[in-house]
């Protein structure tokens, strides 16, 4: 849907590359099913690899129970249905057992009528058609992807946000520049509305009536989507009955080997809390794995790491960001410390643009650095392919990378990537490098190890 959305801001903005902008008709539909066989492809594809994996799958709802021994087992019941009969539950037990099961969108509590008359960010993936008129709930980034997506396939959306602004725990160059930007593109911000007190539906007409708890009214809403936070999927899972230790919000309790407070329990993903992202739970599982079952002795110790996580906010435009925020590098390693490079520009995309420079999008970096060194801690970004580009950075931000390695990199011109490695002033940093071998002043590329 993302990409969907940015077919539409390049239609609309083909007319400066010298293309006739004729009548487009998008088709909600189409997308919507060409989209749901993919993810269907994608899901007999990973069906597949868990048959030739030789993995049993056992269907219907687990939870957790000890035996008369004091034994985790896992009970499978066959459905969701709570009168199953000790018959019709399958017991299981395992040298090792890992709770996996992710999370799902909250809706906030307060009127009944909130629950009744809108729908989650899951729900959203059903929607039949595009809404003509919808209200976004949430200042997370699943509310912000959402919200733009809306906007560029051509909904009049609006955002509602409990307090000031949206993505207030990233650093303040993203979540001003997106603002900005939400703002240009047509989307309405309720700031500080302190969220919804209750919504009206109109039987006559099927329309919503939206009522904030700052006496704001949002009128004439088709969809209300609330994407205003997440809970861990482990109500149904009996984790007391066993003993496992949940921290605030549900969330289970594990430490940095992804141990729960029960001997042979194990949890990685969003059911944690850590970092709710699925490669994060990808990588976690991966690491779990190599230090239960590898032979090799290198993996006895093996972790995953929740540090320096490249994260990307598919918003319009996107966002790329690894490390600290400079509020929060300073916070750490003291404001005396910390040096921050920054830059604001127009993307090379816009330069046909026969617009005010002043109106052109723009693209916004930022490296925050710490120590005498210059150590990059924090790397931010907003702005076209910014998704694209983080991944390297991560690699050079995992690797120690500082102010003066990245000087020494030549930069891809034209690109927007470059500027990262441009950033004024260039070449003044002291020369310190965190490579294995230097890169500075034109030394040789390191060489394997034989």
């Amino acid at each position: 849907m993302f990409n969907a959305a940015t077919i539409a801001e390049m239609l609309h903005d083909m007319h400066h590359y010298g293309f006739e902008s004729g009548a487009v008709q998008f088709d909600w539909g189409y997308i919507q099913r060409s989209r749901d066989a993919y993810i269907a492809r994608l899901n007999k594809i990973y069906d597949t690899n868990l048959s030739n994996s030789g993995v049993t799958k056992l269907i219907g709802r687990a939870s957790l129970a000890k035996d008369a021994d004091g034994n985790v087992e896992v009970i499978v019941s066959p459905s969701d249905d709570d009168s199953a009969t000790n018959s019709s539950q399958q017991r299981n037990r395992a040298k090792h057992i890992l709770i996996a099961t992710g999370g799902a969108p909250t809706i906030p509590s307060g009127d009944a009528s909130i629950k009744k008359y809108s729908i989650t960010s899951d729900d959203f993936f059903e929607l039949q058609s595009l809404p003509k008129k919808v209200v976004v709930v949430g200042a997370g980034y699943i509310a912000v992807e959402l919200a733009g997506i809306l906007q560029a396939l051509g909904s009049d959306t609006s955002l509602v946000l409990r307090k000031e602004k949206a993505l207030r725990n990233f650093d303040e160059i993203l979540s001003e520049a997106l603002d900005v930007e939400m703002q240009r593109q047509g989307i309405s911000i309720f700031r500080n509305t302190k969220g919804v007190s209750r919504i009206k539906y109109n039987k006559s007409n099927g329309l919503k009536k939206i009522i904030l708890n700052n006496g704001k009214v949002i009128k004439d809403v088709d969809v209300v989507i609330m994407a205003a936070g997440r809970s861990p999927l482990v109500d149904s899972l009996g984790l007391q009955d066993v003993g496992i230790q949940q921290k605030e919000g549900g969330y289970i309790d594990v430490n940095e080997y992804s141990e729960t407070s029960v001997d042979r329990v194990y949890a990685v993903g969003d059911v944690c809390g850590n970092v709710e992202l699925t490669p994060m739970a990808i990588a976690a599982g991966r690491r779990l794995a190599d230090r239960l079952f590898s032979a090799n002795p290198d993996h006895v110790h093996a972790k995953v790491s929740y540090e320096n996580v490249p994260t990307v906010v598919f918003s319009h435009p996107p966002i790329g960001t690894i490390g600290l925020t400079e509020n929060e590098a300073i916070e750490k390693y003291g404001e005396e410390t910390v040096k921050v490079y920054s830059s604001k520009f127009s993307n090379m995309w816009y330069g046909p643009f026969q617009i005010e420079a002043s109106e052109k999008p723009k693209t916004c970096m930022k490296l925050v650095c710490a120590g005498k060194n210059e150590q990059v801690v924090g790397l931010h970004v907003i702005g076209i392919a910014a998704d694209e580009l983080l991944q390297g950075f991560g690699v050079a931000m995992k690797m120690g990378a500082t102010k003066a390695d990245f000087d020494s990199t030549i930069a891809i011109h034209p690109t927007a990537a470059e500027e990262l490695v441009t950033l004024f002033p260039w070449g003044l940093s002291s020369q310190e490098t965190g490579a294995k071998v230097s890169p500075l002043n034109g030394n040789e590329a390191p060489e394997p190890d034989q």
